[in-house]
């Protein structure tokens, strides 16, 4: 038994180890162990987990639920079990549905009666072949369509019970995987969309995110954290990657001459900067740790924090199990020394002042079309109805991106898909195709910037059907508002926040809406304005609540009208205009606005 462990706490923890010896013997599992179960001494690659859970035992904490469905049988052991729920057409009961999350099955009922699968895509990128690959799948298996998350990501939906492992396996085929893309792990690695094309980023971001990846696949001791956990890369290209929503955020940085650290001169050049903490849902964003990170040496780090984690995250309150809840109660500088004891040295600070600035994000790159570093050469931003794909679009785009691009196709955090590589005379035949299939390289302003999760229609959690309603914004503003600066309008159904409502600069969250005294309710949303990311970070204000879906369009109208009446310049952003007045004076404005119309 570890030295670590006082005699206690080792007492705990061989009973603890014991109960789930037990709770395995129940289901007709093996103890672990070995076939005999003769030691109960944590070992292998699940050993940290078991540690701190019974560290957390042993303080006379008491496990969640999903903390013992992974101590009784581990997600990646159960998979014959799946097959066989698979071959007789069964669905999950809840402890198997959090399980099978660890495959990338999420069982959505009552929604949807059906698995919706979620993928794993380093960067975002992936090739033609392997997307027109998914949608023979979702059309074959699923429900003949597809989403693009605002993790650069696709979901899948409407797969069967029988076709789930079918589903799991053809993503293998195709050079895919959907590995620990739900539940307690490590979720899709983020990179910038324009990585190694775009003339104005610092550094290309693909090698990290790709890194991070397998690095992630083929260490089993990364899985079963205490809760989710987001890594992004952004190399400050000129599409956000918002990277300060996630728990790890890598920023670019340009380091000028002079810096020193203990004494040690700083090598000039580009670095990436630390950001911990991010989780909008929970209002906060990832806060600068002073700490810079060589490229290089940017897995390893990731690695040390995370173990720090997987140690001493919360595991007896999912509400509080986020990283964001060590380094609150923690503060960075011993959640820095613990990571420093991990990697065995110290991490170099930096003093902002030897910071260069960053390039400015250009809000509409993912529409359009973009010139790439490469002469001669050009992305292609497809807008797409807030992330939705038919599989003859997707198949379109697949030998779109293969005849006219390089073969790649790149997903963006904005919900939408860039085809790269595209020679200046072949322009006008990727415009000319994407028309054909009801598809446009064009948008209006509001529509570029809106987001939406999949909603009551696929999300038990859901308040309101959040897609729905974004096209219900957007058809009743365009005729009647005409925006001559970028507004992210972002809609999300719950409290998990998926569409990240809290940094739109329009935010709004599903909400079930009181109509009578009886307790009768309808789908709405309480509305939030004036949040943002990067040098604009900052959670949106509540501004209304209990607003019905039916009138959200009516009140996104006159917020925008508000703005682009009473702004102080006509360059002033919506944003600065919010966060320039409380919230009562901006009811008043908005409300005469209403008033009028």
């Amino acid at each position: 038994m570890s030295d670590d462990f006082t005699p206690e706490q080792k007492r705990y923890l061989e009973g603890f180890t014991s109960g789930m010896q037990s709770a395995r013997t129940a289901r007709g599992l093996a103890p672990l162990g070995g076939a005999g179960g003769a030691s109960a001494k944590p070992s292998g690659p699940d050993k940290e987990h078991a540690e701190a859970q019974a560290r957390t035992v042993a303080a006379g904490g008491k496990l969640v639920d999903q903390e013992k469905w992974k101590a009784a049988e581990h997600p990646f052991d159960a998979y014959a079990r799946f097959k066989e729920q698979a071959g007789a057409g069964v669905y999950p009961k809840p402890e198997d549905n959090f399980r099978w999350r660890y495959h990338g099955l999420f069982y959505v009922a009552p929604a949807q009666n059906s698995y919706m699968c979620r993928l794993r895509i380093p960067n975002g990128i992936l090739k033609a072949w392997q997307f027109a690959g998914v949608a023979d799948l979702a059309e074959m298996l699923g429900g003949g369509y597809s989403h693009v998350t605002t993790r650069a990501n696709l979901q899948v939906r409407e797969i069967s019970a029988e076709d789930g492992a079918s589903f799991l396996e053809g993503l293998t085929d195709l050079g895919l995987t959907a590995k620990g893309s739900g539940a307690d792990n490590i979720r899709n690695v983020t990179g910038s969309a324009t990585a190694g094309i775009d003339p104005l980023e610092l550094l290309d971001t693909r090698p990290h995110a790709r890194a991070w990846h397998h690095h992630i696949l083929n260490d089993r001791s990364l899985y079963g954290l205490p809760r989710k956990f987001n890594v992004a890369f952004d190399g400050a290209g000129s599409i956000a990657t918002l990277e300060d929503t996630n728990d790890i955020g890598f920023q670019a940085i340009e380091v000028g001459e002079g810096a020193i650290f203990e004494g040690q001169p700083i090598a000039p050049g580009i670095w990436y900067r630390l950001a911990l903490g991010g989780i909008t849902g929970h209002k906060d964003l990832a806060r600068d740790t002073g700490v810079i990170v060589a490229p290089s040496d940017a897995i390893a780090v990731a690695d040390a924090i995370v173990r720090v984690f997987i140690a001493n995250g919360n595991r007896t309150d999912r509400n509080k199990s986020r990283l964001k809840y060590v380094l609150d109660a923690w503060g960075f500088d011993t959640f820095l020394a613990a990571v420093e004891e991990k990697l065995g040295r110290r991490l170099i600070r930096l003093d902002s002042a030897y910071v260069k600035p960053r390039p400015v994000y250009d809000r509409l790159a993912h529409i359009g079309v973009h010139a790439q570093t490469q002469p001669g050469l050009n992305w292609i931003g497809v807008a797409l109805p807030v992330g939705k794909l038919t599989v003859q679009q997707m198949r379109v785009i697949a030998t779109i991106a293969q005849d006219c691009g390089d073969g790649d196709i790149r997903l963006t955090v904005w919900q939408n898909l860039l085809i790269s590589g595209v020679p200046d005379a072949k322009v006008e035949d990727v415009l000319a195709n994407l028309q054909a299939i009801g598809l446009s390289a064009e948008t209006s302003v509001l529509r570029a910037g809106l987001i939406a999760c999949t909603g009551a229609t696929g999300c038990k959690f859901a308040g309101a059907h959040t897609k729905e309603d974004a096209l219900a914004i957007a058809a009743h503003c365009e005729p009647r508002i005409t925006l001559d600066q970028p507004v992210n309008i972002h809609l999300t159904g719950c409290h998990n926040s998926c569409a990240q409502h809290y940094i739109g600069d329009l935010g709004l969250i599903g909400a079930k809406v009181p109509v009578s005294d009886e307790g009768d309710t309808v789908p709405g949303y309480h509305v939030f304005v004036g949040g943002g990311f990067g040098v604009e970070g900052g959670m949106g204000r509540e501004f209304r609540t209990n607003v019905k879906a039916e009138d959200a369009p009516a009140v996104v109208e006159a917020i925008l009208r508000s703005w682009q009446t009473h702004r102080a310049a006509p360059e002033e952003s919506f944003v600065a205009f919010a966060r320039r007045h409380d919230i009562a004076a901006l009811q008043a404005l908005v409300e005469q606005i209403g008033d009028a119309a």
